[in-house]
């Protein structure tokens, strides 16, 4: 006889088998063994010469809300945290998960539009998804630091890399323009950049001094940025997750082509808006190339 066996039985009055459990629940016993590996759903009682796991009744709905939630592709970490809060705490929790989800599928749509027109060969229908318009732009003083990153490293770099630079810039005059992450290859699963962080800076000779003090560790530097006219497009805080945020670079080079214009440097993404306050629907970015 197994754990599994024993659907309907009872133990000690209460306390049901892992099969009477399984089948209350409506979860198979292998998922309740996840469970209880994971904290989840712990068994009231274990026996300690058979191993076999007994349940109380009371935790049928836990059981069922850990189910529910995993319908939603919540993952188990996640899961976790929301069955462990108090009610209205673990709707809030609830509330964030989705609204993560809703932005990453609607930055996903986006993309999935643009490659259903490539795949099938006619336009790619970018055009009435992004706005490209061109700016021209002053040479600046820009301190910087550059890494080799794979796209799945790219977000938690550069946050933590822009923060340490606009830190830099407070003693080097402050910072003059927005900040921008320059691609000099392609950053993906399989192609590892290198990207390089910017932060225009007000006074060249304080930020080439911080550099040579402690900038090493970062493979900080300060370089001039020449004057440009860049072609741009504006992003949602949505799109800018990885990969939906092709489908942005792939809108303005197909304009730059349109109008005859040629690239003439690495593209580039400026981020203008307060990131953390910024909601998935708010613009945050601008997706720019150097033209000529």
């Amino acid at each position: 006889m197994t754990e599994d066996d024993g659907v309907d039985d009872e133990h000690d009055g209460d306390l049901l088998t892992i099969g009477a459990f399984a089948a209350r629940a409506r979860l198979s016993a292998k998922a309740l063994r996840l469970y209880d590996r994971m904290g989840l759903l712990v068994p009231d009682h274990v026996d300690e010469v058979t191993g076999y796991r007994y349940y109380r009744p009371g935790q049928i709905e836990r059981a069922r809300l850990v189910a529910l939630l995993r319908r939603l592709d919540m993952p188990l970490a996640r899961v976790a945290e929301v069955v462990r809060a108090d009610g209205p705490e673990g709707a809030g929790l609830l509330d964030a998960y989705w609204s993560g989800v809703e932005a990453r599928l609607a930055g996903q749509r986006t993309l999935a539009d643009y490659l259903r027109g490539r795949l099938s060969g006619r336009s790619s229908g970018m055009d009435g998804k992004f706005v490209v318009e061109t700016v021209d732009v002053s040479g600046r003083v820009v301190i910087s630091e550059t890494r080799h990153t794979l796209a799945d490293e790219l977000p938690a770099w550069i946050g933590a890399s822009l923060e340490r630079l606009e830190e830099a810039a407070r003693g080097c005059g402050g910072v003059t323009a927005a900040p921008f992450v320059v691609y000099h290859s392609e950053v993906s699963e399989e192609s590892d950049g290198p990207a390089e962080t910017c932060v225009p800076v007000a006074d060249e000779a304080a930020a080439r001094a911080w550099c040579e003090e402690r900038g090493r560790a970062w493979q900080t530097r300060v370089r001039v940025e020449p004057a440009r006219r860049l072609a741009y497009t504006r992003i949602t805080k949505a799109q800018v997750a990885y990969p939906q945020i092709l489908a942005a670079f792939a809108a303005v080079e197909e304009w730059i082509a349109a109008q005859g214009l040629t690239v003439a440097g690495p593209c580039r993404e400026v981020y203008f808006a307060d990131w953390e306050a910024a909601g998935p629907g708010d613009p945050v970015c601008d997706i720019a190339f150097p033209v000529s």
